[in-house]
């Protein structure tokens, strides 16, 4: 058995894992990084950095490895829905170069590649970072101790800190008992990547309902989209089965979407997996030794998608108490802890009133979703544009069940 002491090991070589290994190796830590993939395979998950993660990530000094790899900057959000005819919709565009100047556009790039890009930083910044790695146990305490094996040979770790970094099913986390709170599952939201669409407007992306769907359009490079649907778990049947890629790009043939026969003419390069959306939290993501971010930490309903900008915030805020506190103790990371707390139940109270607007079908949903648009337009108080600009920024005001029950009512 071989017997190492760095100051971290960070158990997940995803976005949030790679990120924080690149940030702490960059300020002279010995990390290691342990993932379980061989390769970063292609997954429904987070591929839109919402502005405030970009803020995150190039406050970190990371922006530069996601645009050196293919970031796509987005500048447009067009509201193509049954409300509207396309050009109304038009009119109704978000225009993300309008943002207050600290707020950078949204970012498209896909997840492995993020994932292979933050491992590279990583490596070139000095962390030792190993993949296949199995059976991995982790131990809190003063000192913890991390043992797992790695091409049949058994190793074992004794860092400062271990950092649970392995996704929405850690592995980590359950072992140590972390207690996990989630609410009901609302919808189905699954996702694919298609090819062959040239047409779709590079810095645009789409997000709409129609009839039972509500669907959005992310650009990626070249000529692909990323698709993604939400429906109801009554519908699931419609997009299940050997076929279920073609019947995506069939649902994809909407009224009122100009693209949509584009869309439908593509070609899937990726399987279409679904998955119940939900929050889920974690009120103390810490024990001694042991420090939970990203998705391990707890995920909002993907509704929103927050994932990659709570990831880029957990990280910044993690790195930063790392770099001013010596003795790396438990109580240090109170800071974190209230902050996601506040942050994480700010998104997720914005994420329900989002899955009532968009995900509810039929007139009356219809003619909600309506009256929320203009209202936003007129700038009336809301949870929604946390999703934007960040929880922190809006009012405590705009998250009570008063402003929201003002914001939806007939």
């Amino acid at each position: 058995m071989t017997d190492l002491t760095p100051d971290v090991v960070i158990v997940g070589g995803g976005i949030a894992g790679g990120a924080l290994a690149t940030v702490l190796a960059r300020n002279g830590l010995e990390v290691f990084v342990l993932e379980r993939e061989i390769y970063y395979p292609d997954r429904v998950r987070g591929e839109w950095i919402a502005p405030w993660g970009v803020a995150e990530f190039k406050r970190l000094g990371l922006i530069d490895v996601l645009r050196q790899h293919g970031a796509l900057s987005v500048e447009r959000n067009v509201p193509y829905d049954e409300n509207w005819l396309p050009e109304a919709a038009e009119q109704r565009a978000l225009d993300f170069t309008k943002l207050p100047p600290d707020l950078p556009t949204p970012i498209c790039i896909g997840h492995p590649t993020m994932c292979n890009a933050f491992e590279a930083s990583a490596k070139a910044a000095g962390a030792r970072a190993l993949r296949g790695v199995k059976e991995v146990e982790v131990t809190g305490g003063v000192r913890p101790t991390v043992s797992f094996t790695l091409n049949n040979e058994l190793l074992r770790l004794t860092p400062r800190l271990v950092i649970g970094a392995d996704g929405r099913n850690s592995v980590l986390r359950k072992q140590l008992g972390f207690s996990i709170h989630s609410d009901e599952p609302h919808n189905l939201l699954g996702g694919m990547l298609v090819a062959n669409v040239p047409a779709w407007p590079r810095h645009v992306q789409a997000i709409g309902t129609e009839d039972r769907l509500h669907y959005f359009v992310f650009p990626q490079g070249e000529d692909k989209v990323r698709l993604y649907a939400c429906y109801d778990f009554a519908d699931r049947r419609k997009f299940a089965g050997p076929d279920r890629e073609v019947r995506l790009l069939q649902a994809f043939r909407l009224k009122c979407l100009p693209y949509s026969e584009a869309i439908v003419g593509g070609t899937p390069i990726s399987p279409f997996h679904s998955y119940s959306n939900e929050d889920h939290w974690i009120d103390d993501p810490t024990l001694p030794g042991v420090v939970l971010i990203g998705d391990a930490a707890g995920h909002n309903d993907p509704i929103m998608g927050q994932g990659l900008a709570i990831a880029a915030r957990d990280v910044r805020i993690v790195s930063d108490l790392l770099q001013s506190e010596k003795d790396w103790g438990h109580a240090e990371f109170a800071p974190y802890v209230e902050e996601r707390r506040e942050r994480m139940r700010r998104l997720r109270i914005a994420a329900g009133l989002a899955t009532k607007i968009r995900v509810e079908f039929g007139e009356d949903a219809k003619q909600r979703r309506a009256r929320v648009s203009d209202r936003m337009i007129e700038r009336q108080l809301s949870p929604l544009p946390a999703a934007i600009i960040g929880p922190e920024r809006l009012p405590p005001g705009a998250y009570t069940t008063e402003t929201i029950e003002k914001l939806i009512a007939p």
